[in-house]
């Protein structure tokens, strides 16, 4: 039975047979320096894995999984020119190292190359299938994006919109690979429909984990410094829960941190990290991550796949959700 390491190995072995070296280099060469960057790689590993449940050779998956990752790393290019971020995974971000108009144009091209990809399919039956998956995907991933833009000005946000929000924004993608794995088995629709919400639920823990650790997390573990949501006056499950459940008094107090610029960052992350705490919030977060998981965990439990395969994604899984507070 291969091991994860070995579906990223195998991946990795396809992206560099892949590069993305051709004319003009102008064009290509951003795209394939985003490529090269880096990442967990979790999205290809994810749509082999599925793959993988059903048919022992993985291989044939590997043009759905380099679209998925393709498309991810698309996201994170326009992204990054969104919020005018200057460094991705520790290196210069496409725009600020090649400029702001190649950074567009770098991105619209990895789009289209995601279908130039998905059509490369042994089974062309299937493409109809896994181009309207990947649109329902894309199209998602674009509208949480908005959403979540259009949370920094708006003051009535919901838990059930944030919700909406991460759901689309961030567990959508890793939906669509566990779904697109699935099609491209032949897996049938109940077994798709439970790998669909593996992945859905899957995302929606592992956004949560990463709410949690952004205010409580150890920033030597968890890889960069803690309140950056708080600074950024965010409005995460964490915070909203806390608008819920304060009381009148706390409730304002939180609201002003909530929208002040105040040049001591260490006291503003400090006073709202002590008013979650007194709310008990990190416990609930981690109940409603929890739920998310196990959920994912019962679906995955409903794939008619052989248990040893499917121990492989349950452990990934856990992997992803056992990083350190």
């Amino acid at each position: 039975m291969p091991s994860i390491n070995e579906f990223q190995k195998i991946f990795l072995d396809y992206l560099q047979d892949n590069a993305f070296e051709q004319a003009p280099q102008g064009l290509y060469q951003p795209v394939d320096y985003m490529m090269q960057l880096g990442g967990k790689r979790l999205r290809p590993v994810l749509v082999l894995l599925s793959y993988h449940l059903f048919r022992d050779d993985f291989r044939p998956a590997l043009p759905v999984a380099l679209a998925m990752e393709v498309f991810h790393n698309f996201s994170l290019v326009h992204d990054d020119i969104m919020d005018e971020a200057p460094l991705r995974r520790g290196q210069a971000t496409v725009h600020h190292r090649y400029g702001l108009n190649t950074g567009i144009l770098s991105g619209d091209v990895m789009l289209i190359l995601c279908y130039k990809y998905l059509v490369k399919v042994e089974n062309s039956a299937l493409i109809p299938a896994l181009v309207e998956t990947f649109n329902e995907v894309a199209i998602k991933v674009c509208e949480g994006q908005q959403y979540d833009m259009d949370f920094e000005t708006k003051e009535d946000v919901t838990i059930a919109a944030y919700l909406k929000m991460i759901e689309y924004k961030t567990a959508a993608l890793i939906e669509g690979c566990m779904g697109m794995g699935g099609i491209l088995a032949e897996a049938g629709a109940e077994n798709i429909a439970h790998l669909k919400a593996f992945g859905r639920n899957i995302g929606l823990a592992f956004q949560m984990q990463d709410d949690i650790l952004d205010t409580f997390g150890d920033p030597d573990k968890f890889g960069k410094k803690v309140g950056g949501d708080i600074l950024n006056n965010k409005k995460t499950y964490l915070i909203l829960k806390a608008y819920e459940l304060a009381g009148e008094a706390d409730r304002q107090r939180l609201k002003q941190w909530m929208r002040s610029t105040t040049e001591s960052e260490a006291e503003k992350i400090n006073a709202v990290t002590q008013l979650l705490i007194d709310l008990n919030i990190q416990d609930l977060a981690m109940e409603k991550m929890i739920s998310y998981q196990e959920t994912a965990f019962k679906h995955l439990a409903q794939v008619k796949a052989s248990a040893e395969k499917k121990q492989i994604l349950l452990n990934l899984a856990e992997a992803l959700l056992v990083r350190e507070v």
